[in-house]
Parts: C-alpha cells; sequence; structure tokens
C-alpha cells in the first residue's frame, strides 16, 4: 500500500510536507488580493462619437453597422448597446465567463477594423475607442480648490497632463479615470440670424474650418538638385493648426463681390470645455474626480498604497491651492473582510487544537494533527495559484471550513493508531500501517464526496448564448 511507503521513510514524509509549505509561502506573495472573486463574465466595450448627431442617426449610421460585424464573435454570451443624443454610442459584448478577457479584446478589434469603410469619416476622424471593462475602482479622489482660484478646465487638463498618466504607470493599475472632465476645446458659437443674412449655413462653417485650420508641409528651400551657388538648406515652417479665438474669428467663411465674409462676422470663437454634460462636487466645492482601477489579476491592496504614494509624491509639485482629498477606497473593507476572515481562522485552529486534546487526552497525539494544519492551509495557496484564484473572502473562508474537514480526518487515524497500540500492544509503525489500511478508503471516499460537492461550483456550465440589443 502507497501509504506505508511514507509510514517507513519518515524523513522523506517530512521534506515531502515542507516543500508543501514552502510551496504555498512562495505562491502567497504573487497571489491577487480582492474582496470577491471574478465571477462576472468579461466585457469588452466599442465607444465611438458622432459630433453633433441625434441619437436616431447615432444608431443608423453607427450602432448598427458596428454591431452586424461585432455580433457572433467567438466567445460572445451577449451583446447591447446604446445610442444617446450627444452623438455617442457604445456598445457592450459580454463573453462567456472565464473567457480571455486579452483574447476578446484583439477579436472585437479585428471585427470593427473590418466595418470602419462604412462609418461616416467624421466617426473615424474621432477614433473608436475599445476597451477592456471593469468596474473594481480601487479608490476614487476629489481635486479642488477651496478660493476657486483654478478653473474646472484648468484642473481637469493639469490631471490629464501630469496626474493621470503617472498613476498608470504605477504597477496593477489597469485604467485611470477623470470624473466630471473639461478638456480644453475652441468652441464656435453661431448667429443663426447673421448666418442667414450672408446666405451661409453652419456646415459651410465647418467646411471653412476644415480647409483653412490644417497643418501644411511646407517642404524645404535649397533642397537638392538645386543651384550650385546655394549654400543652405533651409526646412519651412509655416502657420498650421490655428490656436488663438482671434485666429479663428479671422477665418474667411466665403468671398463675395462686396469682400469676404469672416467667422467673426457671423459668429464668435472662445476657448472652453469640449464637454459640459456633467458636474462634480466635493466637500461642497466644485472639483475635478479621479478613479483608479485595477486590473483583474492585480494586489488591490498594494496597488491601493502604490497609486496613493504616487499622488503624494505628485502634490509636492501641485500648483499653489490645488488639493486632493480621498471620496471612496474599496480596499478598506478588502482589508478588513480578510482581517476578520484571519482572525476566524486563527480561533477556529486554536478551537480544533483544544477539542482535539480533550477528546484524545493525549498532548503527543494532539501534536500530530495540529501539524497538519499549517502544511495543509499553506499548501492550498499553490494550488489557489494554479488554478488561478484570488485571495479573497470566498477562498478564505473555504480555508477556514476545510481547517476542520483536514483536522476530522487526522483524529480519525489518530484515534485508530491509538486504539491498535492500547488494545494490541503493536510496534507504533506497525500500529499505523494496520490502522490506515483499514481507514484510507474511507478517508479518500470523504474526500471525493467533497469533491463531488464543490467541484461544480468551480467549473459551472456555460449559459445558453443570446444576442440582444438594448436600444
Amino acid at each position: 500500500m502507497f501509504v506505508d511507503f511514507f509510514i517507513r521513510r519518515p524523513v522523506f514524509a517530512t521534506v515531502a510536507a515542507l516543500l508543501i509549505i514552502l510551496a504555498g509561502a512562495v505562491c502567497i506573495p504573487t497571489l491577487p488580493i480582492a474582496l470577491y472573486p471574478t465571477l462576472a463574465p468579461p466585457q469588452v466595450m466599442v465607444t465611438s462619437s458622432y459630433i453633433g448627431a441625434d441619437a436616431e442617426t447615432v444608431e443608423k449610421a453607427v450602432t448598427i453597422p458596428l454591431e452586424e460585424s461585432i455580433n457572433g464573435v467567438e466567445g460572445m454570451h451577449y451583446i447591447s448597446s446604446a445610442s444617446t443624443n450627444n452623438g455617442v454610442s457604445t456598445i457592450t459584448i459580454t463573453f462567456q465567463t472565464g473567457y480571455d478577457l486579452d483574447i476578446a479584446a484583439v477579436d472585437v478589434q479585428n471585427r470593427v477594423s473590418s466595418v470602419t469603410g462604412r462609418l461616416p469619416a467624421a466617426v473615424n476622424a474621432a477614433g473608436i475607442t475599445i476597451t477592456k471593462a471593469n468596474s473594481n475602482f480601487v479608490f476614487g479622489s476629489g481635486f479642488f480648490t477651496r478660493d476657486n482660484r483654478y478653473s474646472n478646465e484648468f484642473i481637469s487638463n493639469y490631471l490629464d497632463v501630469y496626474v493621470k498618466d503617472a498613476l498608470k504607470r504605477v504597477k496593477g493599475v489597469g485604467d485611470v479615470m477623470i470624473f466630471g472632465e473639461r478638456k480644453y476645446a475652441m468652441r464656435i458659437w453661431l448667429d443663426p440670424a447673421k448666418l442667414a443674412e450672408h446666405s451661409l449655413t453652419a456646415v459651410d462653417v465647418v467646411n471653412a474650418l476644415n480647409e483653412q485650420n490644417v497643418e501644411v508641409p511646407a517642404g524645404q528651400l535649397g533642397q537638392p538638385p538645386t543651384d550650385n551657388t546655394q549654400s543652405f538648406q533651409v526646412a519651412v515652417r509655416v502657420v498650421g493648426r490655428l490656436s488663438d479665438p482671434e485666429q479663428f474669428n479671422n477665418i474667411i467663411v466665403k468671398n463675395t463681390p462686396n469682400g469676404v465674409v469672416q467667422l467673426k462676422d457671423v459668429g464668435h470663437s472662445v476657448v472652453g470645455a469640449e464637454d459640459y454634460s456633467s458636474n462634480l462636487k466635493f466637500s461642497g466645492y466644485t472639483a475635478v474626480g479621479i478613479g483608479v482601477q485595477q486590473l483583474s489579476n492585480a494586489n488591490a491592496l498594494q496597488v491601493d498604497r502604490d497609486a496613493k504614494a504616487m499622488l503624494m509624491e505628485l502634490k509636492k509639485s501641485f500648483p499653489p491651492g490645488l488639493e486632493y482629498a480621498i471620496a471612496f477606497d474599496s480596499t478598506t473593507i478588502v482589508g478588513d473582510s480578510i482581517h476578520e476572515v484571519l482572525v476566524t481562522l486563527g480561533e477556529a485552529i486554536v478551537i480544533v487544537i483544544v477539542v482535539i486534546f480533550l477528546f484524545l487526552l493525549d498532548w503527543r497525539a494532539t501534536i500530530i494533527p495540529a501539524v497538519t494544519i499549517p502544511v495543509s492551509l499553506i499548501g492550498t495557496f499553490a494550488f489557489i495559484k494554479v488554478f488561478g484564484f484570488s485571495i479573497n473572502s470566498l477562498t478564505l473562508f473555504g480555508i477556514t471550513l476545510a481547517t476542520g474537514l483536514v483536522v476530522d480526518d487526522a483524529i480519525v487515524v489518530i484515534e485508530n493508531v491509538q486504539r491498535h497500540i492500547s488494545q494490541e500492544h503493536s510496534d507504533p509503525h506497525e500500529a499505523t500501517s494496520v490502522a490506515m489500511s483499514e481507514v484510507t478508503s474511507a478517508v479518500i471516499a470523504t474526500s471525493l464526496v467533497l469533491i463531488a460537492v464543490f467541484v461544480p461550483v468551480f467549473s459551472p456550465a456555460p449559459l445558453a448564448s443570446f444576442t440582444g440589443s438594448s436600444r
């Protein structure tokens, strides 16, 4: 019997136990930490913008062509979409639970690329964004000034340039979102009455902007082949894209026999924000927020510490008066939950050892089941690593439950060995061998029953796929 191999080789058995503990201990620092396991199916979002279009136009010109192309991508569970009156089309593709999110994003990207030729030029010019949806925010913070010395546009631009990219470089950070974002933009305000007076439309103004607000490659002077007397070769730099409101006001919209019609004759341009649809307040102050999202395989507690440390470092170079404060921190409950589970686990171990001693009334026999506890618990983390699980409330509660199961088997074995030693006065090695021959099949059968109960939970059957659209 294979059990005799370990009984007659105690040194080998001890080394094997130490290797199990070592494997688990090495895996613990590399495991992701989260409040709950990743149970939600992976999602990929396709976002595009058709500036100036209403919801119906976005639906017909953008959303439907994209949906028709993406529908049926490998691993897809279902697809939903939304078209809004601000010209934004959002398509969410939900994949089967457990499907590789990186492969899903690449497959969606390929499907989108095949249909870009059918989309309006304005949509392709603005770009189509494909992101791996992740709703796991580690923390959110608000940036504000107490005396309102900086506008939201200034704060938003500062965060976009100096803070957002720095936080994205933190290990484990998946994405950084800016809430209440106000990107700088040149806004053109047109007067309908003046447009009608000069027989113009908004399209004429847009065409004039496209023609005159461009980057122009002007070439070089003195580039060979040229006159041998030419001594220098100079690159020509010309005014390209306009950057000042006055420059936009001077754009020529129309030529007439009586002169030219400029943009300032039918409207005016100002530097403002690209979007005013959202406003954010924090503690009564007008603010701009930042939300930090973690990667699915990242340690939430470590990401939280590193990202906050980066914010503290960036704070040293903030403009005078700019402050930030943590608005919410999801890792607080993660840390507290794991701490409470660990306390429960420690209490369970102590109680189990006490019960074993009261049951066997032999401290030497109590040591053996007590030794099995760290071997089983720490070694379990190696299997958590192999199966791609994370350290979360459910896995820790599972370990707490398994503590009693492991010790229960150990008690059965020790009690049977003690019975053979006391009744037959046999040698401990011989008594252990006989006892194990009697209970090994029972222990294995108990383990198989537990596996039959928990394996379906670990590997659920995929639900039937379907395709739908929510508009």
